[in-house]
């Protein structure tokens, strides 16, 4: 069982694939403070329902308090067209590769089974890298759930857009289409078929995360996207939170030291754990509340 949880855990940080604070809050949101220059950190869900608004008063309460806003990259440069192009070349194979060829028969047969039962033809996706491949098939499922792309992410950087805020990100889109390229390589036959078992509760996996993340259950967040892929995918721990995390810290110290209050949102999986942002400030001595 934790074999499986964990490679579902990898595959959800694909869409969405959050100090020293334990138990039940408010909500997943962060003020940091330090010499007297504050920023606040949001945990973010990169899909929701519209019944998922409004958002937790948290984070109405942290953009209006702040004068700029961070993502992990540029949310709209991904819509570019020359960017969904690259997108394309690096999520499939260029090499003569085929889901045929990657995939034992006994697992090529389960995906078989699983596109026939949705209405997707194989010879659209024989290309695809087991990153795309599985991002697409959970986004049919979120779409017939009532899911869309208007996440946190998308819902602020809209807002900011709007009112004049500026924004900035913490890595390239390049860096992101990276990551979402390495996923599953050199396992494709776990990820793919434990992805395709996992589809029957991902109903129900959702609603849990959905939940966690509005009440800033950091326990919830921590077992459900960190504990199990640090304990059973270390090296995809290390490439997808731990080394970006790293990546990212002297971007977040450098927010403290000019005049502006940034409110910094980010996957939930960024800030929970040993490893996250939040544990990474107190350690360094920042004084940190969860609102």
């Amino acid at each position: 069982m934790r074999e499986r949880k964990g490679l579902i855990t990898i595959s959800g940080l694909i869409l969405s694939v959050l100090l020293s604070v334990s138990g039940y809050a408010e909500t997943s949101v962060w003020k940091a403070t330090k010499n007297g220059e504050t920023v606040y950190f949001g945990g973010t869900v990169h899909l929701l329902r519209p019944t998922d608004y409004p958002l937790p008063e948290a984070y109405e309460t942290a953009y209006q308090a702040s004068d700029a806003l961070y993502f992990e990259t540029d949310i709209r440069g991904m819509s570019d067209m020359s960017v969904q192009a690259r997108m394309l070349g690096q999520l499939t194979y260029q090499d003569g590769r085929t889901l045929t060829s990657v995939l034992s028969e006994d697992v090529y047969q389960q995906l078989r089974d699983y596109a026939e039962s949705v209405g997707l033809p194989m010879a659209m996706m024989q290309t695809f890298k087991p990153g795309l491949l599985i991002t697409t098939l959970q986004l049919l499922e979120f779409q017939k759930l009532g899911f869309t792309p208007q996440g946190v992410d998308a819902f602020f950087d809209s807002r900011a857009m709007g009112d004049g805020k500026s924004i900035g990100q913490f890595e390239t889109v390049d860096e992101q289409i990276g990551f979402l390229s390495r996923m599953g390589e050199g396992i494709e036959d776990e990820f793919v078929a434990l992805s395709l078992a996992d589809m029957e509760k991902i109903e129900q996996s959702m609603d849990q995360m959905i939940q966690a993340w509005r009440s800033g259950d950091v326990n919830a967040l921590e077992a459900q996207f960190v504990t199990d892929m640090k304990n059973n995918y270390p090296q995809v721990y290390k490439d997808l939170l731990l080394d970006r995390n790293n990546r990212w810290m002297p971007q977040v110290e450098s927010l403290f030291k000019n005049e502006e209050t940034e409110f910094v949102l980010v996957g939930a999986a960024h800030l929970v754990g040993e490893d996250g942002l939040i544990e990474q400030l107190a350690a360094k001595g920042y004084e940190v509340a969860q609102l």
